[in-house]
C-alpha cells in the first residue's frame, strides 16, 4: 500500500519542486529585461571612467553584494582591466589606504543606503577620483553621490518572502558582467591576452606553449643520414626512444623520416634488413612545424594527419628537434 502511494505523489511532488524553480528564472529573467532598459549614458560614462583609470579598479560592497562586487572585479581583472575588491567594513579602518589618486571606484548597494559604505565615501570624495555606483535606488544616497549611476532595479525578488537578495543580486551580476565585456571590446582584449591572465588554465597552455618549449633537441633527437643502412637506424630509433628518427641528406637537411610503421610494411614486403638502406624504405613527404609554433597547433596538425610525432624545423629545412604526442601529453596540451 506504502509503495502505491508513493508512486503516485511523487510525481506530483518533483512537479511542484520543478515548477517553484521555473518560477524563479522567470522572475530573474524579468529582472534582467528590466535593467537591460536601463542601460543609458551612466553606464557609457562608467566605462569612459574605468577607461581613463590609471590605476585600478576598486570594487566594494557588504553582504550579498559583496559577494557579487569580488566576481566583479574577478571578471574585470582577467578580462583587461586591472581591478580588486575592498571589503566597506575593512576599509572604514584602514584598508581605505589601498585606494589611491588613480584608482576608481565600483561600490556596490540595492539600497544605496549601506553604512560602511557611506562611511568610505568622504574618503573616496577627497581623492577625487570616479565613483560608479550600482544601486536598485536611483535617490539613494549613493547614487548621488556618485559620478556614474547604474540602476539595477528589478520588479521584485524571486525570494517569496522579498527578503533574500536573489533578482536583483542576477542583475547585479549581469551589469558588471556587461561593463567588463564592454570594457574588453573596446580595449581589443584578445584570446592571447586572456591567456596571459590564465597561464594555469588549459586555455592558458594552449595560447602560451610553443613548439619549442616541448621538442626534444640536441643528442636527444634521432637523427640518421640517409645512407645509412636499416640496421643503424633501427639502432638509432631504439636509443631516443620515440619510434622514430629523423633523416637528412649532405648539407643537413630534412629528407623524411622512419617510424615504426615505415618498419612493419618494409617486414610485410619481405626485405632483408641486414642489406636494406633507410632511404629505399623512409617516408619522404613528412609533416612539419616551426619551432615558434603553438603547440596545440602542432596537436591539431598530429590529429587531422593520425600521427605521434612532428619534425621541427627551420626555414631551410633543417632540423631542430621532434614533437611527440607524449610531449603535448605531459604538458596537458592534448
Amino acid at each position: 500500500m506504502s509503495e502505491h502511494i508513493c508512486t503516485i505523489e511523487q510525481p506530483s511532488k518533483a512537479q511542484e519542486l520543478c515548477n517553484f524553480g521555473i518560477a524563479v528564472i522567470d522572475i530573474e529573467r524579468k529582472a534582467l529585461d528590466s535593467i537591460r532598459n536601463g542601460i543609458d549614458i551612466n553606464f557609457s560614462k562608467a566605462c569612459e571612467y574605468i577607461l581613463a583609470c590609471e590605476g585600478r579598479v576598486i570594487v566594494t560592497g557588504m553582504g550579498k553584494s559583496g559577494h557579487i562586487g569580488n566576481k566583479i572585479a574577478a571578471t574585470l581583472a582577467s578580462t583587461g582591466t586591472p581591478s580588486f575588491f575592498v571589503h566597506p567594513g575593512e576599509a572604514g579602518h584602514g584598508d581605505s589606504g589601498m585606494i589611491t589618486t588613480k584608482d576608481c571606484v565600483i561600490a556596490i548597494s540595492y539600497s544605496g543606503e549601506s553604512d560602511e559604505i557611506l562611511t568610505i565615501l568622504p574618503h573616496i570624495k577627497r581623492l577625487g577620483i570616479p565613483l560608479i555606483c550600482i544601486t536598485g535606488n536611483p535617490s539613494s544616497s549613493m547614487a548621488k553621490s556618485s559620478n556614474a549611476h547604474l540602476n539595477v532595479k528589478v520588479p521584485q525578488e524571486a525570494c517569496p518572502l522579498g527578503l533574500a537578495p536573489t533578482a536583483s543580486t542576477t542583475a547585479t551580476l549581469a551589469m558588471g558582467d556587461a561593463l567588463a565585456v564592454a570594457l574588453l571590446k573596446t580595449r581589443g582584449f584578445t584570446k592571447e591576452d586572456f591567456a596571459r591572465s590564465h597561464p594555469g588554465g588549459s586555455l592558458g597552455r594552449r595560447l602560451l606553449i610553443l613548439v619549442e618549449d616541448l621538442m626534444t633537441t640536441g643528442k636527444d633527437m634521432p637523427v640518421v643520414h640517409k645512407s645509412e643502412s636499416l640496421s643503424n637506424a633501427l639502432i638509432e630509433v631504439s636509443a631516443k626512444r620515440l619510434g622514430m628518427t629523423a633523416v637528412i641528406e649532405d648539407k643537413g637537411s630534412l629528407v623524411g623520416i622512419f617510424t615504426d610503421g615505415d618498419l612493419r610494411r618494409a617486414i610485410d614486403k619481405g626485405i632483408d634488413i641486414p642489406t636494406t638502406k633507410i632511404k629505399d624504405i623512409m617516408t619522404y613527404s613528412c609533416k612539419t612545424i616551426a619551432p615558434k609554433a603553438l603547440a596545440f597547433e602542432a596537436l591539431t596538425l598530429m590529429e587531422n594527419n593520425k600521427i605521434t610525432a612532428l619534425m621541427v624545423v627551420d626555414e631551410n629545412k633543417k632540423p631542430l628537434g621532434v614533437l611527440h604526442m607524449h610531449d603535448l601529453i605531459q604538458a596537458k596540451i592534448a
